[in-house]
């Protein structure tokens, strides 16, 4: 007789954000950065219909409370701070972040009994790796596995969910630690046009930290699911520069979005036969790429609201955002079928379906 193979199972989730909302303090330093008066009032109007409330940043308020764009502040020297030394405070704040995440989990979490550490983190570089640091922070076992993915962008978390899943099926007694941390806000640039301004308006800071394994409880990992759009490789991408690690974000990135998923054949590969299930956990790009997702699949605005939540009170930030998404379902309870979906670099997105 043929055994079955084990249900992986995300059984716990936590988050975790900075203290300092950075969202005003951008906008004020961003707006006179546009000279003509016809394109800056456009940006504010954008602003205002941003879908976004707060976004946090790790970076410190300065001595008199201002901003990292403040006299005094992380940004305040000629030309910004090259990259080492924004990696330089990545290595300070991201595993603090993601170990308030980790700490999150409570009871959930025993680090005797994890096998595995799936880490996310695209917004940083160092060797011995974060991976390395959680694992020595929490006493891990040194036989525990380790699994780093890097510079993938905001699909990343789902990618690490996967990744867990695949674990466990294969492994059935594995516990899997999942984190993803992101520090999106290291990444200022000197930017004086509209499109850029737009980018870096969205991004924020955030953790999240995850338990997979086939113990019951929390949500039945399902398939994944992975899209390339052919010809879209200059709409995302993410490169390093000397100043920061340089995002391109292109305006035509929601159309052709709703544009691909629209497609009967897009649907039923992400969906099957039965199209969208009636929990969507989408990845909280922008209020643009939520409309798009919603116009798209022709469902209530109700559909995205956790989506639209987690925008409004964070912002994206980037493999974190997919993770908060779903921990505000857990949270409330939520049952039925669902796909998580996350979109990035590419342009690509990539899913994973779940049992609440």
């Amino acid at each position: 007789m043929k055994k079955s193979m084990p249900s992986p199972r995300l059984n716990a989730l936590a988050t975790a954000a900075p203290g300092h909302d950075i969202h005003q303090a951008f906008i004020d330093w961003a707006t006179p950065r546009l000279t003509d008066e016809r394109v800056r009032a456009i940006f504010t109007r954008m602003t205002a219909r941003s879908g976004i409330d707060h976004r946090w940043s790790v970076l410190p308020p300065t001595r008199s409370g201002g901003s990292p764009v403040a006299a005094g502040g992380f940004y305040d020297m000629p030309g910004l701070p090259p990259t080492s030394v924004r990696m330089a405070a990545y290595a300070d704040h991201a595993p603090d972040l993601a170990m308030q995440a980790i700490a999150g989990l409570d009871d959930a979490l025993d680090p005797a009994r994890i096998t595995h550490l799936v880490v996310a983190s695209c917004t940083g570089f160092l060797a011995p790796g974060i991976d390395q640091i959680l694992a020595r922070r929490l006493g891990l076992g040194a036989a525990v596995e380790r699994v780093l993915i890097g510079f993938m962008g905001c699909y990343a978390g789902v990618t690490a969910l996967r990744t867990a899943r695949h674990i466990v099926r294969s492994e059935p007694g594995a516990v899997v630690l999942v984190v993803s941390v992101e520090l999106s806000t290291l990444h200022l640039s000197l930017a004086d046009e509209p499109e850029p301004l737009l980018a870096m308006l969205q991004f924020s800071d955030g953790a999240a930290a995850g338990i997979v394994s086939a113990a019951a409880g929390g949500f039945e990992l399902g398939e994944g699911r992975s899209l390339a759009l052919e010809g879209s490789e200059n709409l995302i991408r993410w490169d390093i520069g000397d100043r920061g690690f340089e995002m391109t974000l292109s305006g035509e990135v929601p159309g052709r979005l709703r544009e691909t998923l629209a497609r009967p054949d897009i649907q039923r590969e992400l969906f099957g036969d039965a199209g969208p299930p009636p929990l969507l956990a989408v990845h909280a790009g922008g209020r643009s790429v939520l409309d798009a997702v919603e116009h798209a699949l022709e469902v209530a605005p109700a559909a995205l609201a956790d989506s639209r939540s987690v925008l409004a009170r964070y912002g994206n930030m980037s493999s974190a955002t997919i993770l908060f998404v779903l921990a505000d379902m857990m949270a409330r309870g939520a049952s039925g079928e669902g796909i998580a979906i996350a979109f990035g670099p590419g342009l690509a997105a990539e899913a994973i379906r779940f049992r609440a």
